[in-house]
C-alpha cells in the first residue's frame, strides 16, 4: 500500500509538472511570433481542434458509455452548455478567438482569466487516483495539445491589453495551475467519497467530454474566415485526426 501511494504520488507530480511548463512554455512561444502573424495560430488551432474531437471520438466517448449509467448523455449536454455558458465571459479565448474592445480592456483581463481557469479545473478534476490511468494520460496528452494555442492567446491579449510581462506570466501561471489544482480537488474528494470513485468521475468526464466537443467543433468550424478550409488547413486536419487514432491504438 505505501508503495501504491509513492507511485500515485510520482505519477501525480509529473503530470501536474507537464501540465504546467506546458501552459508557460507554449505562452512563451508568442515572443517568436510577430504581433499580426496568425497563421501559425490557425495551424496550432486546427490541429489541436482535430486531435480534441478525434480523442474524444475515439477513446473517451466510448469509455463514459462503456458501461450503462443514468443521466451520462445529459451530463454531456451539460458539459456543452456549461462551455457555452462561459464564453460570455472568456469571448472565445478557448479556441483562438480575440475580441478586442477598447470599452472593456480594463475589466477584460481578470474576466478573461477567469472563465479560462474554471475552464481548465474542471479539465483536470477527471484526472483522479483510481480512475483508469491510460484514460488519465489520454486526457492529459488532449489537455496539454489544447493548451497549446490557448496559452499563446491568453499572452497575445493580457500583452495586447497593456499587461506587462511580468504580470502576464502570472495570470499565466495561475491559468496553468489551475488543472492541476481541479485533479487535487477530485482526488481530496475521492478520499471521502462512500461509493466507487468511477461511478462518480464518469459523470465528470462526461462534462468534460461536453467540453471537448463545443471547442472542438467551434475550433473547426471558425478557424477560417467563412467556413473555409484551404488545402493546407485540411492536411493538418487530417493529420490531428490521424495522431489521435494513433494514441487511441496505444
Amino acid at each position: 500500500m505505501p508503495d501504491d501511494k509513492f507511485y500515485f504520488f510520482v505519477m501525480d507530480v509529473i503530470i501536474y509538472s507537464v501540465l504546467i511548463v506546458t501552459v508557460l512554455g507554449s505562452g512563451s512561444l508568442i515572443f517568436l511570433f510577430k504581433p499580426d502573424d496568425h497563421r501559425v495560430m490557425k495551424f496550432l488551432l486546427a490541429f489541436s481542434g482535430a486531435f480534441l474531437i478525434g480523442i474524444t471520438f475515439l477513446k473517451l466517448v466510448p469509455e463514459v458509455f462503456s458501461e450503462p449509467a443514468m443521466f451520462t448523455g445529459l451530463f454531456v449536454l451539460l458539459g456543452f452548455l456549461l462551455q457555452l455558458l462561459l464564453e460570455l465571459i472568456t469571448e472565445g479565448a478557448e479556441h483562438g478567438h480575440r475580441h478586442e474592445h477598447s470599452d472593456n480592456e480594463k475589466s477584460s483581463p481578470l474576466l478573461l482569466l477567469l472563465g479560462l481557469c474554471i475552464h481548465a479545473f474542471l479539465e483536470g478534476m477527471p484526472i483522479v487516483q483510481g480512475f483508469d490511468l491510460k484514460l488519465q494520460h489520454t486526457l492529459v496528452i488532449a489537455i496539454v495539445i489544447h493548451n497549446v494555442p490557448i496559452s499563446l492567446m491568453l499572452m497575445s491579449l493580457y500583452l495586447h491589453y497593456g499587461c506587462s510581462k511580468f504580470k502576464a506570466f502570472i495570470y499565466l501561471l495561475i491559468f496553468a495551475l489551475m488543472t492541476p489544482l481541479g485533479s487535487v480537488f477530485s482526488n481530496l474528494l475521492g478520499v471521502s467519497l462512500t461509493s466507487s470513485v468511477n461511478d462518480y468521475m464518469n459523470y465528470i468526464l462526461a462534462v468534460v467530454i461536453g467540453i471537448f466537443l463545443h471547442v472542438s467543433t467551434t475550433i473547426l468550424f471558425e478557424t477560417e474566415e467563412n467556413h473555409r478550409y484551404n488545402l493546407q488547413k485540411f492536411i493538418t486536419v487530417i493529420i490531428g485526426l490521424g495522431v489521435a487514432f494513433g494514441i487511441s491504438l496505444i
